[in-house]
């Protein structure tokens, strides 16, 4: 018959991921004629509870690059972009978040720009995708089934037999010290 024991031990209490493309504006001092390219460096984030929720802080530097009077000259504009997202994560099997956990954020998409326009008053409108993936990890209880009874050992037997032993033999030298 079999007895049952918990365990306590850490696992991935729920799990989700999320989408996010968001519009920005940046005004510029020249009137932009080309927008010549828009990169998306240093996205850095950290993850926190916040009640039944998990939120997001995080930020990002865009840096555009754009030409003026009529493609004559050239220059790069950076901006440093903050961000705060909420998820609702999914929690499996109705587990408590009150307790110690840890909250691991992994981006699944880092930040980029997928689309640019320039307005009629020069400022420079850009999109950034970007997709966010989320874990809550804490202490859960397990129940296994233990086996009472311990499994038979198995009978290990040297494979010596008499040519091993006679070749053993006659291979040892005695006066090997001298």
């Amino acid at each position: 018959m079999a007895s049952y024991k918990e365990i306590v031990t850490k696992a991935v209490l729920g799990k989700g991921k999320k989408y996010f493309k968001n519009t920005y504006t940046i005004s510029v001092s020249e009137k932009p004629t080309t927008v010549l390219g828009c990169w998306v460096i240093n996205h850095k984030f950290k993850g926190y509870k916040t009640g039944e929720r998990v939120g997001v802080d995080g930020s990002f530097d865009v840096n555009l690059w754009y030409s003026y009077e009529n493609d004559s000259k050239t220059t790069v504009v950076s901006q440093k972009i903050d961000y705060n997202d909420i998820f609702n994560v999914r929690l499996r099997d109705n587990v408590d978040l009150t307790g110690d956990s840890d909250i691991i954020v992994r981006a699944l998409k880092q930040p980029s720009c997928s689309a640019v326009n320039i307005d009629e008053d020069g400022k420079i409108i850009f999109d950034i995708e970007k997709e966010l993936g989320v874990e809550i990890v804490g202490e859960t209880k397990m129940k296994i089934s233990v086996e009472d009874d311990e499994e038979p050992w198995d009978e290990i037997e040297d494979e010596l037999t008499p040519e091993i032993e006679e070749e053993i033999t006659n291979d040892v030298n005695e006066d090997f010290l001298n």
